[in-house]
């Protein structure tokens, strides 16, 4: 089943979305503000984004542009009640796959859909040598869930495993501790930063040569953790 995030702050048309998408057999995750909807688009976890560029807080446009500069490559298709050619091309720019204007036929939606939905099943096909990472002596399978440091297992929590997978997968990028909250833990741990911390420090006592200078998770200082790039 393909899960689809639609980011919208009109009411009736995420309900008119939600309503055909799951006909199609989707299962949908809704957001009505910028705010919720690009914390939701950063998790990685949906097959196609639905982005209405006029959202509160953030608009369209920037959490297309933040989904895209932290490496991930959910496919978007963006909306607006707008016909200026400029939003077309910002939105491109910014690396959205697809574009629709409002008033948009439903059928032509779904019709535009099933092709992105398509094409991302093959690039995934394409992809999936791609399940382990490779860095210095250290091996994270993605599918079976596993990590080798010196060709060794290291036996990490669920927790532990999925901020090490969200670190790695993006070499370089700092996240603050409130967004590896939101990614990792959910928004029910909003506000519990210590939780990030302790298990940032159980994740280096495992993996780390030497806890005191680290090799692979790196501390930004005055932002929050970023895994090496120049492994």
């Amino acid at each position: 089943m393909d899960s689809v995030l639609i980011v919208e702050d009109d009411p009736n048309i995420v309900k008119l979305l939600e309503m055909h998408l799951t006909d199609q057999g989707c299962a949908t995750t809704c957001a009505y503000g910028g705010p919720e909807g690009l914390s939701l688009a950063l998790s990685g976890t949906y097959q196609l984004i639905i982005l209405d560029i006029t959202l509160p807080g953030i608009n369209g446009i920037e959490i297309c542009r933040q989904v895209r500069a932290a490496s991930l490559r959910t496919p978007i298709l963006m909306l607006t009640a707008r016909s200026e050619e400029i939003d077309k091309v910002l939105g491109l720019e910014m690396g959205a796959d697809d574009y629709l204007t409002k008033p948009f036929s439903i059928r032509e939606l779904i019709a535009r859909v099933h092709v992105i939905l398509r094409r991302s099943r093959q690039q995934i096909e394409v992809n999936t040598k791609n399940e382990v990472l490779r860095l210095g002596e250290l091996v994270i399978d993605r599918e079976k869930r596993r990590t080798l440091l010196n060709n060794k297992r290291i036996e990490l929590s669920p927790k532990e495993f999925e901020l090490l997978i969200l670190l790695a997968s993006h070499p370089g990028r700092s996240y603050n501790r409130q967004q590896l909250l939101d990614l990792v833990w959910g928004y029910d741990f909003a506000g519990m930063e210590h939780t990030v911390n302790s298990h940032i420090n159980r994740l280096r006592s495992k993996i780390e040569p030497d806890m005191s200078q680290p090799l692979y998770i790196l501390t930004t200082w005055g932002v929050g953790y970023r895994f090496n790039e120049d492994i």
